[in-house]
């Protein structure tokens, strides 16, 4: 039994005494705790993240801040290093070798996420351990179409990623081949951090946002329908899609809960398919980096009317950004956890 249940029951669409707020990249950057930790560690990124005592330790950090839910501290990237595919950070991600080829991708060898990532399980034990109830602990994984992208280009995608359009364009059944196989790849890895420990885990489509309507119907639906099928039932589940107004076919891929950016009215959503699933988001994670304190407050007591209060976990419409405040980000909490539904809303103290 958990302490703190609000981010489970909003994700079984129950009711609750006040919408549950966590944050994506919550234990990260902006944190100078977390930058702290780093240099003291003084390890390149990818190898910090097979540290599970300081992985756990990030994990932690933002319990302070008084998020309902605490995401283990990983990389979506950790789980192509054993297929071949070991990513460097120098600072952005970088595969020497880019996948290119029929030869690159055959070369990508399976393997048992248990015996391979065993420091990943490790992370997610300690974490459990140490919130002792609680709090909810989440796990997370990089979505096929969002992995293809950095083995295909080598680097974060940005905004121009023609090798992979290309590919999809020239040679769709290569680029299939390659999903398929990270689509089982995905499906084993969550499922290995639900037998860990993970109270919920979310699927990363990071790039969605980078393809049109029919590429996401191709490229990526297929996959998620995959993925969340082989999850069922086991764990609560998240598929956040970043800024892509595609609700009714993340309705339709079988996932509990639909992670959605600014381009989403939140409230139509939640009227035309909350009674199938639960929603997540979606204050604009640029106004936590910018905006001031009461245009914090505003977006949040927007964003929770919208949500309906029920069903509704508060977060993000993209992670946070490396130089977002701290004090930003308290507020957007603190006025997250003010807006009880027994009470009338309560304006946030000014700080």
């Amino acid at each position: 039994m958990l302490k703190n249940d609000l981010f489970l029951r909003a994700a079984r669409r129950e009711r609750t005494e006040r919408t549950p707020v966590w944050l994506m990249r919550q234990a990260g950057r902006f944190d100078p705790q977390y930058r702290a930790l780093r240099e003291q560690a003084d390890l390149p990124l990818e190898a910090t993240f097979r540290q599970p005592d300081l992985c756990a330790e990030i994990s932690l950090l933002p319990k302070r801040f008084g998020v309902d839910a605490i995401v283990f501290f990983q990389d979506i990237l950790t789980p192509l290093a054993p297929m071949g595919a070991s990513f460097v950070f120098r600072p952005g991600p970088i595969l020497p070798e880019p996948l290119r080829t029929h030869r690159d991708i055959a070369s990508l060898a399976p393997y048992d996420v248990a015996d391979e990532l065993p420091f990943v399980a490790d992370t997610l034990r300690r974490v459990r351990k140490e919130l002792d109830g609680e709090l909810p602990l989440l796990g997370f994984a990089g979505a096929p179409l969002t992995l293809a992208f950095f083995l295909i280009e080598g680097r974060s995608p940005g905004l121009k990623p023609e090798a992979t359009l290309r590919m999809m364009d020239r040679e769709p059944a290569l680029l299939h081949s390659l999903l398929d196989r990270l689509a089982d790849l995905t499906a084993d890895y969550l499922m290995f951090q639900i037998e860990a420990g993970a109270d919920a885990v979310q699927l990363f489509e990071s790039t969605a946002h980078l393809v049109s309507r029919a590429q996401y119907e191709e490229f990526a639906h297929p996959y998620h329908v995959q993925i969340f099928s082989k999850l069922a039932g086991r764990a609560p589940t998240i598929l956040f899609v970043k800024e892509q107004p595609l609700v009714e076919l993340m309705a339709d891929s079988g996932a509990d809960v639909l992670s959605v950016g600014v381009c989403v009215d939140l409230a139509e959503a939640c009227r035309r398919f909350g009674q199938r699933v639960a929603f997540q988001g979606n204050v604009d994670h640029q106004l936590l980096l910018s905006g001031s304190m009461e245009e914090i407050d505003e977006a949040v007591r927007s964003c929770v009317e919208a949500g309906g209060r029920q069903g509704h976990i508060l977060n993000l419409s993209h992670g946070l950004l490396k130089d977002t405040p701290v004090e930003s980000v308290i507020r957007f909490i603190e006025a997250a956890r003010t807006l009880t539904f027994d009470t009338e809303p309560q304006a946030v103290a000014a700080s």
